[in-house]
Order: structure tokens, then sequence, then C-alpha cells
């Protein structure tokens, strides 16, 4: 087990946002973390990253207790993660946006920089072949040089998670990867995830987009901060409180 959540709870004064949820990630699994808008699915990222502080309840990674750490602690251990928004340099290119976050984890001091030393100029060779790593990965060769204020959004999105990828992280958090993408794209970004995924990733994903079930070993649904199911994606798709929650009684086939 990598990641696990024991009873955690979120109010934001007397509304509740995240109720008594149990869930865990095992070592290299695609875990799917769905419900309608407004059910608790970012806020519940935001809860593993460290961005808010949970009400009650507790958060372990990897054996640790990581409840109470703050967002450059966490990633620091191991945990990336991508945004609804992505947080891009607009004016670098695909690879100078990779390459810039690998150095979450510099490996030069600033003598090194400074004298241009063979440990430093090594270590840049390394960025480089890891940023060309990540691209080849997520099939992104094409658009290396584009600038990113310049890439249909699909690719924007994936160059986010290739910037998350560049953190060298062993959980991966993706925040609706597939919003506001055309089927084209969803098709290409799906492809993509498939990819990190028969590298051995371990990827949380939270999506309202159903498609994406079709690479997910397990899911968790939740509405209203409350976990309703937790199935294959199969019985997921065929689950009657699931069905009621999240379908408004339609099946989803």
């Amino acid at each position: 087990m990598l990641l696990s959540t024991n009873d955690l709870c979120k109010r934001f004064g007397g509304l509740t946002v995240i109720k008594d949820l149990n869930v865990h990630i095992d070592e290299g699994e695609i875990l799917g973390f769905i419900g309608p808008n407004g059910a608790g699915k970012s806020t519940f990222f935001n809860l593993i990253t460290g961005v808010l502080m949970p009400t009650s309840g507790t958060i372990r990674y990897d054996g640790a207790d990581i409840t109470k750490k703050r967002p450059h602690r966490v990633a620091a251990m191991g945990i990336g993660r991508t945004f609804q928004l992505n947080p891009l340099f607009g004016d670098f290119t695909v690879f100078e946006n990779i390459a810039a976050a690998h150095y979450l984890h510099p490996h030069s001091s600033v003598a090194s920089v400074f004298f241009n030393t063979k440990s430093h100029r090594d270590n840049e060779k390394e960025v480089c072949r890891s940023s060309d790593e990540i691209i080849e990965l997520l099939r992104l060769t094409s658009m290396r040089n584009e600038l990113a204020k310049n890439l249909p959004h699909g690719y924007q999105k994936m160059l986010g998670v290739a910037r998350a990828l560049a953190t060298r992280p062993r959980l991966l958090l993706l925040d609706e990867p597939l919003g506001g993408m055309n089927p084209e794209e969803i098709h290409f970004s799906i492809g993509a995830i498939k990819d990190m995924r028969e590298r051995g990733m371990t990827i949380l994903v939270v999506e309202h987009n159903m498609q994406i079930l079709t690479i997910c070993d397990r899911v968790v649904v939740i509405s209203f901060g409350e976990k309703i199911c937790e199935d294959t994606p199969e019985n997921v798709k065929h689950n009657e409180d699931v069905i009621k929650t999240y379908f408004g009684g339609v099946s989803y086939e």
C-alpha cells in the first residue's frame, strides 16, 4: 500500500466537504476517483498534497504520516500532481518547461554552477536526457520546440503532466486530465496515460469524464464528500447507487 487515508474529514465552517473518507492506493495501479461536480474530488487532492489541512483523520504515504506536511515537503517525498488550470511558462518551449521542473531536486551547488564544473555540466546533460525521455513518453515529440502558450488545450494538459513527471514522483495525482478536451485530445491523452501505466507508474486520477474508466484498475466514487462505491470499473458502471447519484438514474452504457 503506497498511500492511504483514514477517516479523512474536511469542513469549511458548517459545510462538510469530505466525510470519513477511507481510500488506499497500491503501488503500480491506476486508481480512479470520480464523482459529480462539487463532490469533493479536488478537495481530496488538496488534502493529500498539503494545500489544505484536514479537519480530522490521517494520511499516510509509504508508511509515513504526511497529514500535516506542507506542499513542498509532500512533493519532495515523491508525490507529484497536475492542476485543472496548468501553471505553465507560456513563453517557454515544451522542452524548457519540462527542464525547468527538474529543479525541484537540484543537484548542483551555487559554486558548481558559477564555475561551470564538470559535475554541473553532467547534471545539465542528465536534465536534457530526462526531459526528452518524458517528451517521448507523453507523445509530445512533434511539439518539443513549440511555445507552451501556442499549444492546443489537450497538449497543454499533457505538458502539465510532463512537468509533474519531471519531479520524479512515485505517486502521480492527475486532476481532471481530460477536462475541456475534444474527442481527439481525449484519445491522445488516454493513450499517453496508458503508456505511463505500462512503465509501472502509480497514478491517482480525479475525473468526471467517465472515459477514464477504460484505464483504471479500481474506482472510488464519492458524492457530497462520502464514498458510495469502490469496485472495478466494470462493476462501477452497473452499480445502482452510482447510476442514481452520478448519472441521474440512466445507465452509463
